[in-house]
């Protein structure tokens, strides 16, 4: 009798929270609807002027007037494969560069203040420079994107290393572990939250560095879209970029999320 009041408890308990994410979405796309709906009524009564801000009916016609002549698929897929290539890159490299970092305390202390300096270096500071190493090409926009965040990933995870408890580290030395069983035993796994928050930030800060990247240099994409329909003051084809964009950078963070839910499901395990 007490396992089965258990069990309606837990049900009851599990009905709930699901009711509760369902409220949460609801609010979040009735506040979405809203936004929306007073930016469309705003406009449409001209308490707003459309030439500056545009308004939702007309920027969904720019976007069926761009999927309608196939015009803007190209330009997606070179904005989404460089920025799938700097996340890439900037994340494994951030993560490699902090196990460096850890391993050997030496080069850590003496690469810090330049880590530090780079980091609050403006990267569009570097742009001519970059433009002159690599080139007018994708390279310099990904170089871009990928200096915007590699300091940041390095940082993150090199942190998160150094939090692993000296006591625990000192209980597998004591059993015999050695520097590479440490490190892929106890800090690894322990900091496999931390990777998954970097993951996150880098989302973010990888469409930043890739349209950063499309304004200095580029003849494709949809940063430079939004470039050239600023130049002519078309405002209806800069939001419908910009929309596009929030579109990729959502898809991009439903697929972290995704990988989230596998690896903590499994590191609760």
């Amino acid at each position: 009798m007490k396992t089965k009041n258990i069990s309606k408890d837990y049900s009851r308990y599990l009905l709930k929270r699901k009711l509760y994410k369902i409220m949460i979405l609801a609010m979040q796309f009735s506040l979405l609807a809203i936004l929306i709906g007073a930016w469309e009524i705003l406009a449409q009564t001209k308490v707003i002027d459309t030439f500056i801000t545009s308004c939702p009916s007309r920027i969904f016609r720019k976007i069926v007037e761009l999927f309608s002549a196939s015009t803007i698929w190209n330009d997606m897929f070179v904005t989404l494969y460089e920025a799938v290539v700097a996340f890439i890159i900037s994340t494994l490299g951030g993560t490699l560069l902090a196990i460096i970092l850890w391993w050997n305390q030496t080069i850590r202390r003496v690469l810090e203040p330049y880590i530090i300096v780079l980091n609050s270096l403006p990267k569009v500071a570097l742009g001519p420079i970059i433009i002159l190493i690599v080139g007018v090409n994708t390279k310099a926009i990904v170089t871009m994107a990928i200096l915007i965040m590699i300091v940041l990933s390095t940082i993150n995870m090199l942190n998160a290393f150094c939090a692993i408890d000296d006591n625990k580290i000192l209980l597998l030395k004591s059993m015999g572990a050695n520097k590479f069983q440490i490190l892929f035993r106890l800090v690894l796994p322990h900091s496999l939250p931390d990777f998954i928050s970097l993951l996150k930030i880098n989302v973010g800060l990888t469409w930043v560095g890739t349209i950063m990247g499309e304004y200095l240099v580029s003849y494709a994409g949809l940063g430079y879209q939004i470039l050239l329909a600023s130049q002519v003051f078309n405002i209806d084809m800069v939001m419908a970029c910009t929309f596009l964009l929030c579109v990729l950078a959502c898809v991009m963070y439903l697929i972290v999320a995704w990988i989230e839910k596998i690896v903590v499901g499994k590191y609760k395990k």
